[in-house]
C-alpha cells in the first residue's frame, strides 16, 4: 500500500490521538526554536513539510514565522485549520517533493519533522528532496529534519512495538526489516460499543542513516550545525 493511501485510509483517523497532548509538543518545539535561534528574520517566510495536523506550524506562528503548511491529507490538514485557531496560515494539500512551487515568498526555514523524511520512495528521492529544500531556501536559511534511523537492524529482523493504549484504543506496529526499507503494519484496536474492532494498514519506510542525511545536506551546500538524537528521534538542523 502506499503512504498516501495508509494514511487516507487508516493512520489519520488516530493520528492525533497517537501525537499525543497538541499544546505540550507545540510548546516543546516553539522552545527548541528559541533555544537554536532560528526566529524570522527578514522574508520571515516558513515551510513546514508534511505539516500534519499542525503541531509545527503553529508553534512557528506563535514564533513569528509567516507560514505555509504542506501535506496530501486532507483530514490532518482540516485538523491543522482548527488547531491554529483562525491564525492565516497558507495551506496546500499537495506532495511536500513539489517543494519548489511552494518557495516563492523566498522561505527562510523549511523544515520536514516527525519522520516524514522516510516515507519517501527511496534514497535517492531523499537526496534529491533535500536537493530542492536547498535550492529552494534563501542564502543563510535553516532546514530541520527529524526523522528515525531504521539503518541498524539487519534484513529479515522482526520488531512489534505497543505504541499507545487506553482504555478504548490500542495501536501496535509491526516492523519487518528489508534491504533498503521496513515494512511497516500499523495495528489498531478500538472498542466501540463494548466490542473491540480491528483495523490494519501496512506501508514501506526508506532506511536511512543520520550520516547519510548529513551527507545528503553537505553535498547540497548546507552546513550541518545541530544534530540530536531523542528516543530514537533524530534532529537536525543545517543552514545554506
Amino acid at each position: 500500500m502506499s503512504v498516501r493511501t495508509h494514511y487516507d485510509n487508516h493512520l489519520s483517523k488516530f493520528y492525533s490521538w497517537m501525537v499525543g497532548d497538541f499544546e505540550s509538543k507545540e510548546e516543546s518545539f516553539r522552545k527548541f526554536l528559541a533555544q537554536q535561534n532560528i526566529l524570522p528574520l527578514n522574508s520571515k517566510q516558513a515551510i513546514d513539510l508534511g505539516a500534519g495536523h499542525g503541531i509545527h506550524s503553529t508553534a512557528l506562528l506563535k514564533s513569528g514565522f509567516v507560514v505555509t503548511a504542506v501535506d496530501f491529507n486532507n483530514a490532518l490538514l482540516n485538523e491543522l485549520r482548527v488547531n491554529v485557531k483562525n491564525n492565516q496560515v497558507n495551506i496546500i494539500n499537495d506532495d511536500i517533493r513539489n517543494v519548489k512551487r511552494f518557495g516563492g515568498n523566498s522561505p527562510e526555514l523549511i523544515l520536514c519533522m516527525g519522520d516524514t523524511l522516510t516515507h519517501l520512495d527511496s534514497k535517492t528521492d531523499i537526496k534529491n528532496f533535500i536537493g530542492q529544500i536547498a535550492e529552494t531556501i534563501v542564502e543563510n536559511g535553516k532546514v530541520i529534519l527529524s526523522f528515525r534511523d531504521y539503518s541498524p537492524a539487519s534484513a529479515g529482523d522482526t520488531k512489534t512495538i505497543p505504541v499507545k493504549s487506553d482504555e478504548a484504543r490500542q495501536l501496535t506496529c509491526i516492523l519487518k526489516y528489508e534491504e533498503e526499507h521496513v515494512l511497516v503494519t500499523d495495528i489498531f484496536n478500538e472498542k466501540i460499543n463494548n466490542d473491540w474492532k480491528r483495523s490494519e494498514s501496512s506501508y514501506r519506510k526508506v532506511r536511512i542513516s543520520p550520516i547519510e542525511v548529513c551527507n545528503y545536506l553537505e553535498g547540497s551546500g548546507m552546513k550541518i550545525i545541530y544534530r540530536e538524537e531523542t528516543n530514537g528521534m533524530h534532529t537536525i538542523v543545517a543552514q545554506k
